[in-house]
This record gives structure tokens, C-alpha cells and sequence, in this order.
């Protein structure tokens, strides 16, 4: 019997917040793992991740089909995991999260590959956020090149190493008041952990071809209840006071040139504007993290075990409670 040693995947953005995540789910049930990034030389982290020789990482720009292609060779299977939250000189939503997807789908295509691409509920073509809008092209370049691929949108994700849960507690180190965007804006903050078993299981067949799964959290909170669970495990008492989004969007013409947890950008600001639930269509027809048999975990079962050390100097004795 052909054992998932057979069956080489190739990860492209593997070295990532979520990538390093599936790398290890992926490992867990013994895939050899190839790992597309630009620059191999600083993806050395991924290696204990698995067994001796089963994680390789290889150069790989989805701007430049020639390297994808190269990438994908011998590949059984492709993931792209590839995005960005914010545009940098070529690094342009068009060019990484739209034309770089189509780019992955059709090396895959050429090597006769199955696919799973990770998007994010409320890709949108017709959306006012131009990150949802590639999103949305990106879907369907992928769908175009691959039908039988399986797409999986998560909602804004959490864990030890995110840039969503640590950035609030650390903007609640530094200042006693916090602006709050989108107050009653809903989201479905999911585990890292938790969309990572839905990639592998993708990987395993498990889920349909060309279907799309939303996935999401076991709750459904608004910005002001997330950012309430921060500080009740940080153990800090902030001051949460509303920012209007036409403020919020005059703000972050200036702060997205800042740095670290400082930096929001105007096209974030009017992602905020909508819910990022997974859909009653989705749920409806079993295209969700339970329909794959897979029990969400909170973000108040979780948060605590990485934001314990934003509390104040003394409080460390009570890590994890």
C-alpha cells in the first residue's frame, strides 16, 4: 500500500504565520514537503518540523512563472498559501494575491497537480477593499486553470505567532486609551492550528473538488468583544473609545508607513466595514471546519497561552490560567 512518503507537496508561502502551521500538519502524516519561498536561506525554522530530508525549501517567486514552474516539478499536489495584508513596490495585491495565484494554478495544471488554495472569506470582486478584490480574482484564476481545486477561506486567524491578537496587546502595552474600528463590525477569529488540519485534510482528499469552505471560529464576536478577551487576559485596564471610519480612514493614510503593530493601512480600514463570518450558504451545505469534522477552538481557550507575556512586570506567575 502507497504510503503519503509517495506523495510530494509543494508549499508555496510555507515559511509564513500560517504556512509553518500546515508544514507541521502536513509532516504529522508523513508527506514529503517541498517549500516554495523567495528566499530559502531564512526558511531554516521549517526543518525541525519534521523528519530528516522531508522538508526541502526551494526558491520560488510567484511574479516569476519560471521559478513556480521549476517548484512544481515531481509535485503531486500544490498549495498556495501565498498573500499580503498590505502592498509594498512589486508586492501589489494584482501581482502576489490575483496574477501569483493563476501562476501557481497553472504550474499545477502543467504537472498534473491537485490544488488547494487558502483565500479568505469576503474575497469579493465587488468589494470596496482592493485586498478582497484580488482575493476574488484569485479564486477564480485558480478555478479557471484548476476546477477540481479546493479553495479555503478562512476568517482573520490567531496564534502563537499572528499579527492580529499580539498586535492589540501590544498596542495595550503602550497606551492607556485604544481606538476601536468597526466596533460592532462581526468576525469568526479562527485558530491557525484549526485551518491548517483543513489544508492537510484537502491534502488527504477529504474534501470536494472545486468546492469552496468558509472557516471560522466556534464564535462569532464583534471588534469591541475581541479586543475585551485581549485585555482580560493581558490583565489590563484600557479605555476602548470608537473611531468614526472616515477618522480611522484619514489615520491610516499616515500610519500605514509605520511600523510594526502601528501600521494600519486605508484599504484595511474599509475591510473593517464589513462582517467576516462564514456564510449560512456554506454552513448549510457542510463546507466549514465542523463539516470536515473538525471541532474549532476559541480564541479564549487559546490566546492565553501566547499573550501571558504582555502582562505587566509581577504577573507572570500566573502564565496560562
Amino acid at each position: 500500500m502507497a504510503s503519503n512518503m509517495d506523495t510530494l507537496v509543494t508549499v508555496f508561502g510555507g515559511s509564513g504565520f500560517l504556512g509553518r502551521h500546515v508544514v507541521r500538519a502536513l509532516a504529522k502524516r508523513d508527506y514529503r514537503i517541498r517549500v516554495g519561498v523567495r528566499r530559502p536561506e531564512l526558511a531554516g525554522h521549517l526543518q525541525p518540523l519534521g523528519k530528516v530530508g522531508q522538508i526541502h525549501a526551494v526558491q520560488a517567486n510567484l511574479r516569476y512563472p519560471a521559478s513556480v514552474r521549476a517548484a512544481m516539478r515531481d509535485s503531486h499536489v500544490a498549495i498556495n498559501l501565498v498573500g499580503i495584508l498590505s502592498k509594498s513596490g512589486a508586492q501589489t495585491f494584482d501581482a502576489v494575491v490575483a496574477e501569483g495565484a493563476a501562476t501557481v494554478a497553472k504550474a499545477a495544471a502543467a504537472a498534473g497537480a491537485r490544488m488547494v488554495h487558502v483565500s479568505a472569506i469576503g474575497a469579493d470582486a465587488r468589494s470596496a477593499s482592493a485586498y478582497a478584490r484580488a482575493k476574488a480574482a484569485g479564486e477564480k484564476a485558480v478555478l479557471a486553470a484548476m476546477p477540481s481545486a479546493t479553495i479555503l477561506r478562512p476568517s482573520v486567524m490567531f496564534g502563537s505567532e499572528d499579527q492580529f491578537a499580539n498586535r492589540f496587546a501590544a498596542l495595550a502595552r503602550m497606551s492607556p486609551v485604544l481606538p476601536l474600528i468597526g466596533g460592532t463590525t462581526k468576525l469568526q477569529p479562527v485558530y491557525v492550528d484549526d485551518v491548517a488540519a483543513a489544508v492537510a485534510d484537502a491534502v488527504d482528499g477529504r474534501t470536494k473538488a472545486g468546492a469552496v469552505y468558509e472557516l471560522g471560529g466556534p464564535e462569532v464576536l464583534t471588534m469591541r468583544e475581541i479586543m475585551q478577551i485581549i485585555l482580560r487576559v493581558i490583565e489590563r485596564d484600557r479605555i476602548l473609545v470608537p473611531l468614526p471610519f472616515i477618522a480611522a480612514r484619514f489615520k491610516a493614510m499616515f500610519l500605514q508607513f509605520a511600523p510594526g503593530a502601528l501600521k494600519l493601512t486605508p484599504d484595511q480600514v474599509t475591510m473593517l466595514r464589513t462582517d467576516n463570518v462564514v456564510s449560512e450558504a456554506a454552513t448549510a451545505a457542510g463546507l466549514t471546519l465542523p463539516g470536515l469534522g473538525i471541532s474549532p477552538d476559541s480564541m479564549e481557550a487559546v490566546v492565553p497561552q501566547y499573550l501571558w507575556r504582555f502582562r505587566k512586570a509581577g504577573q507572570f506567575a500566573t502564565k496560562g490560567a
